[in-house]
């Protein structure tokens, strides 16, 4: 089964976190993945770009509007995700514990399985 583990991100909590923190963090995803690699369990992962670059198209009688977004106004955003494939959502949760963003309080890792997809490596 494949499952979506997706980072949210809370700038505050972030920007709150003494330099080395970040630093370790994000150095933790290099290991993280190498971990899952090896494992089988990883599919793909993706990085976004902050909330403020983003725009939202909404089509009204035939006709595109874009705006800037975000799409919703929060003070949480989504950073990033891993797809793993896995053999059930317990795995999933224990895959999830090892991003380093998990071990951050006010930061946590969503686990949604995948109900359908296309265009993912096999």
């Amino acid at each position: 089964m494949k499952y979506l583990l997706i980072m949210h991100v809370n700038p505050a909590v972030w920007e709150a976190l003494p330099e080395a923190t970040r630093n370790e963090v994000m150095s933790g995803h290099g290991d993280f993945m190498k971990k899952i690699k090896e494992s089988g369990e990883f599919v793909c992962t993706q990085a976004l770009a902050e909330p403020a670059q983003s725009s939202v198209v909404r089509v009204r009688d035939g006709v595109p509007a874009v705006t800037d977004g975000p799409y919703a106004e929060s003070k949480e955003f989504l950073g990033g995700f891993y797809v793993v494939e896995c053999r059930d959502r317990e795995r999933a949760h224990e895959i999830a514990a090892m991003i380093p963003d998990s071990k951050v309080d006010g930061l946590g890792i969503e686990v949604r399985p995948i109900a359908f997809s296309d265009g993912l490596p096999e």
